[in-house]
Parts: C-alpha cells; structure tokens; sequence
C-alpha cells in the first residue's frame, strides 16, 4: 500500500471533519481498525470506505452498534448478504424517521396554536 492510499490520524479527522476523540472511540468500539507502526496510526482505503458508511449511516440516525452489526456482515458473509441486511434495516429506519416526523408534526401544531391563541389574547 502507498503512502498515498492511506491517511494519518491528523488527515482522517479533517478528512471527515470528525473530532480526535470521535475517531478514537470508533476504533474503540471496533468499527475502524487503522494500522500502526510505533505510537501512529494509518488509515487505508478499507478504513476510509468504512468511515463513509459510518457517517452516512449516523446522519440517517442509526445507532452505532447497528452500523457495526452491519459490517460485520460483509466480512462474514459478504456483499449479497449486507445489501440485504441493508433494506431491513432502512425500512426500519424509515418508519421510525415517519413516526418522530408525526410526532414534531404534532408538536408544531400544538405550539402554533398556543402561540396565537396568546398573541390574540394580546391584542384582545
């Protein structure tokens, strides 16, 4: 692998606009395992690529042991079997992003009405 395939610690945070200890953490718990060589680490292609799915699976609100769940399934069973444990879990997903839609739907309306039914009360 060329230097050029892999990023330092330093890069992958900038790369990803990630904090040091988000980075951390997420080797922590398993979800990157970046090489080393003495006290550095070396992120590769397996581990950008990996990084991507993790954020992108973070802005669509999955919960981190999930995401990990998720690629394990590719290591052990591979892509077929990722894809479709990708479906599953993006409908779940998106009936529980429907559900808390409802419910900030509902509280937009009840705090609208409150909000002029106090503003009438103003002018009253």
């Amino acid at each position: 692998m060329t230097d050029e395939t892999r990023l330092s610690f330093k890069e992958m945070c900038a790369k990803f606009e990630v904090t040091p200890r988000t980075l951390r953490y997420y080797e922590y718990i398993e979800l990157l395992q970046p090489e080393r060589e003495g006290r550095s680490r070396f992120y590769g292609p397996r581990e950008i690529a990996r990084m991507t799915l993790i954020l992108r699976g973070r802005r669509f609100g999955f919960q981190l042991e999930d995401i990990r769940q998720w690629l394990l399934i590719y290591e052990k069973e591979g892509t077929e079997a990722q894809m479709r444990a990708w479906i599953e879990m993006a409908d779940r997903q998106m009936e529980e992003l429907a559900e808390q839609r409802a419910q900030l739907d509902e509280a937009m309306a009840e705090l609208g009405a409150l909000r002029d039914e106090t503003a009438r009360s103003l002018k009253g």
